[in-house]
């Protein structure tokens, strides 16, 4: 039997998503107006980043990315064009594949954090009060939490 929403859920619903959507399109517009990079791009390099030794498995990449398989090479293939990636072949087991985030690539995330962190700022955490920062942390803790579970479950 389907649980329909209710119209608080219904209405809490649209705006969740209308919100969410306004702030990716807002931080795609802002880094491709500024650094000529889409969002999804950043997200890859920002991960590689954050990676020791500045690389990570192609299959852990995308699950980190939160994007596919197949997407994920797209976007590294145009990221290895740029000379901010490259690719190699794991030493641990010569079959995987990692992406390795170069020292062009490093420097084109650094020039471009500082105006992501502003447009991020302006438009999310401006416009809340403390309180409210941390209710939506425990809202995103606890969806991304079900999440996991039912990945696992499934």
């Amino acid at each position: 039997m389907t649980r329909w929403l209710d119209e608080d859920e219904q209405r809490t619903w649209r705006r969740f998503m209308a919100a969410t959507q306004l702030i990716n399109e807002t931080l795609d517009r802002q880094l491709q107006r500024d650094a000529n990079m889409p969002h999804a791009y950043y997200v890859i390099l920002v991960r590689l980043s954050e990676a020791p030794g500045r690389s990570m498995r192609m299959s852990e990449l995308a699950a980190s990315a939160q994007c596919s398989q197949s997407r994920l090479s797209h976007a590294v293939a145009r990221l290895e064009e740029r000379g901010w990636v490259r690719r190699e072949r794991s030493s641990a087991d010569r079959r995987g594949n990692l992406a390795v985030l170069t020292d062009d690539g490093y420097a084109a995330l650094a020039a471009a954090a500082p105006g992501h962190v502003e447009e991020v700022r302006r438009s999310l955490f401006d416009v809340l009060e403390p309180e409210q920062v941390r209710e939506l942390d425990e809202i995103c803790s606890a969806v991304i939490s079900a999440a996991d579970k039912n990945t696992l479950e499934r």
